[in-house]
């Protein structure tokens, strides 16, 4: 006859305090249960002659009750100090002593050396999903000063959930209501109808449970964020994770690849959300997961973005107190040409071409010697951008930036999606020969497509790889170097075949531009379309400050920051970033530029020697006790952050414009709490002492 609750009572009077907590009595038993397998290992100990009583088996047994008697809460503290006769170690000891009698007492025998240990003591309940909420978020208070309380709204379901131990297991799933305005209670969610009558949802930011398939299938949030951290370590896709967690439970239920993407989209949404402080948002009811990623991406930025937790972010790596030409001559600075750079070597970059600036009219004015007596310092940031080569699918046609309403096969975006009826010749302009067809009845266009999907059907690695080594011998033997891929295609007619202009396949972004502080913080991001060009980087950085004009940097260092700033020189002279940021070249860059460009020379140096930026420069003295100059701030973080997504291109290249977008904002707001753990790990956030300098408060 198995043990019943009379022998459980009669084990907690004989061997457990009466005064104990339940939890601590519960938490006893645990620990004297699993402790089973070292009492049969003394027993089997004994049975070869000359063995102790107490073997070493038995001690770690009572160093282990003891520690399990050690108190974790006040309340326990007071069960032994009520005049009690017996410490916890007695109480302790009297088990040792007695493990065989209790074991017996739960239905245990462990002289029976042949049988398995016993499982666990409390089996797992099956799971309740529910709403944490008690009262609807949405009613006014009603009578007798109640908020309207929620009702069960339909039978409890069974569902399945992929729970924290990765196994899959049952559930019941019951939904909460409000019968004054029919709202419905999620465990992760809650759908209520809007002024339009409209069915709506919110979501609830912190739950236990998200659900990932409409057919009755829920994760636990540490599915979730084991995803997120396969993701940031170790660049798994949806379906690299599906696979992975389908092999590790080893059973017939399976992840799939739809759920697995849900999971993403749904745990990340409400990561994104209160990172962004968008904690109001709401969406259409039981989206699907493309509108869901939609509605998340419509409220923070579509097809760019910024971080506003950036406008506020401050450390000793991108922000620093306002420096005078004073201090570069305390510190004894050696004080050089003005297109020298500090920190890089005298022939750094070669200037035997360069332009003559000499006495320039319009050499940029002299910097403020000293601080103004009695007024705060003040501080300078350092912004850096840079683009990164990792596209998107877009529209045929050179000249439109809309999606493609098909990802898979299509060509077109939805305004443009008439032309695949059309010649994907430019600009024939004659009806396709037949439905499906990519050219019309010409016969020359036929061939030359013909011609197209037979060069680029066959392109594959090895192969280019095979043609680069080809043109290589090719060009070594004519004295050239350097790989290149020249891809041949026939003429068609007077035109050369790399000109002729068609539609025949999607084209795709140009890249991705990312600006950051120096600390490598992000602050937002944009596409480029056709090219990097000024107007393009310009309108992404007025996009991000758009909200935020006191929040400009000092300085931005990017590798065209010359052109960019003749760019809004030509087209606005009182644009305000003339006023509030400087535009440098980060130093890499700055060797080349600086040898033909004047502009380059005389206003985007990154940390000229002469003194003139003393904001740019720091003079450090090393383990020999010799002074140099060294730039102040790290304007390579963007190379850096891109250096990071590159482990990232393979997925991006081949998502949607929406999977894209929401995908680049959740890797910025993983490297920003990236940078966050750094700045805190290493003791970098700025002190009262800087912003009582600063800014005089």
């Amino acid at each position: 006859m198995p043990p019943t609750v009379s022998d459980l009572v009669l084990v907690l009077q004989l061997f457990l305090p009466a005064g104990l907590s339940i939890e601590k009595a519960f938490y006893l038993i645990g620990v004297i249960i699993s402790i089973y397998p070292l009492l049969r290992l003394h027993i089997n100990q004994r049975r070869q002659p000359h063995q102790p009583a107490r073997t070493a088996w038995t001690k770690t047994i009572l160093t282990l009750l003891k520690a399990a008697f050690k108190s974790d809460s006040d309340e326990d503290d007071l069960v032994w100090a009520t005049g009690m006769d017996f410490t916890p170690d007695d109480f302790a000891q009297r088990i040792c002593d007695d493990l065989e009698p209790l074991y017996n007492m739960l239905g245990l025998n462990p002289q029976n050396l042949a049988a398995q240990s016993p499982g666990l003591l409390f089996p797992t309940p099956r799971r309740i999903l529910c709403t944490s909420r008690l009262s609807c978020a949405f009613c006014p208070v009603a009578d007798l000063n109640i908020i309207p309380t929620l009702r069960r709204r339909v039978d409890n379901q069974t569902v399945w959930i992929l729970d924290e131990s990765f196994g899959w297991v049952q559930a019941d799933l019951v939904i909460a209501h409000c019968a004054t305005c029919r709202a419905d209670y999620f465990p992760d969610r809650i759908t209520y109808k809007d002024a339009n009558g409209r069915r709506r949802q919110k979501l609830e930011l912190s739950t236990d449970f998200l659900r990932i398939s409409k057919h009755g299938i829920w994760a636990h949030k540490k599915i979730a964020l084991f995803q997120e951290h396969a993701v940031h370590r170790l660049h798994a896709g949806w379906s690299n994770l599906a696979e992975l967690i389908n092999d590790f439970t080893g059973t017939q239920r399976k992840l799939t690849y739809r759920q697995s993407q849900r999971l993403f989209v749904e745990h990340f949404s409400r990561r994104l959300l209160h990172f962004h402080k968008r904690d109001n948002f709401s969406c259409d009811a039981h989206p699907s997961t493309k509108l869901l990623a939609e509605a998340v991406r419509r409220e923070i930025g579509v097809n760019g973005g910024f971080l506003e937790s950036a406008m506020a972010h401050g450390c000793t790596n991108c922000t620093h107190l306002k420096r005078y030409r004073s201090d570069l001559a305390a510190e004894g600075a050696n004080f050089g040409d003005a297109q020298g750079v500090a920190g890089v070597e005298a022939d750094g970059g070669s200037n035997a071409n360069a332009p003559d600036v000499g006495e320039n009219p319009f050499d940029p004015p002299a910097q403020q010697d000293a601080p103004p007596a009695g007024q705060p310092r003040g501080y300078v940031r350092l912004a850096v951008m840079d683009g990164k080569n990792i596209p998107h699918q877009k529209c045929a046609l050179d000249q439109c930036e809309r999606p493609l309403v098909n990802y898979k096969n299509g060509r077109f975006c939805e305004a443009h999606l008439n032309l695949q009826d059309v010649c994907g010749i430019v600009p024939c302009g004659l009806p396709v020969q037949s439905p499906g067809a990519l050219t019309c009845a010409t016969e020359s266009h036929i061939q030359w497509h013909r011609d197209y999907s037979s060069r680029f059907a066959r392109l594959s690695f090895p192969g280019v790889r095979r043609v680069i080594r080809r043109q290589q011998e090719h060009s070594a033997s004519n004295g050239q170097h350097g790989p290149t891929l020249e891809v041949a295609l026939p003429p068609l007619g007077d035109t050369p075949g790399n000109q002729v202009v068609h539609t025949f396949k999607a084209k795709s972004t140009y890249c991705l531009q990312t600006v950051q502080w120096a600390c490598g913080y992000p602050v937002g991001w944009g596409k480029c379309y056709r090219s990097e060009s000024s107007p393009q980087v310009l309108g992404i950085l007025n996009r991000i400050w758009a909200n935020f004009p006191n929040f400009k940097p000092s300085f931005v260092a990017y590798d065209d920051a010359c052109n960019l700033l003749r760019h809004i020189i030509t087209q606005n002279p009182n644009d305000p970033w003339i006023v509030t940021t400087k535009f440098i070249v980060d130093a890499w860059h700055y060797i080349n530029h600086r040898a033909t460009d004047v502009l380059c020379r005389l206003w985007c140096n990154p940390a000229p020697k002469n003194g003139s930026q003393p904001d740019l420069v720091l003079v450090e003295e090393d383990s020999n006790g010799i002074q140099h100059e060294t730039r102040a701030f790290n304007t390579e973080t963007a190379e850096q952050l891109n250096s990071w997504l590159s482990g990232f291109e393979s997925q991006l290249r081949h998502m949607s414009d929406v999977n894209y977008d929401f995908y680049v904002h959740v890797l910025l707001m993983i490297y920003a709490e990236r940078v966050d753990k750094h700045v805190a790990a290493k003791n970098l956030q700025l002190s009262e002492e800087f912003w009582a300098e600063a800014t005089g408060e």
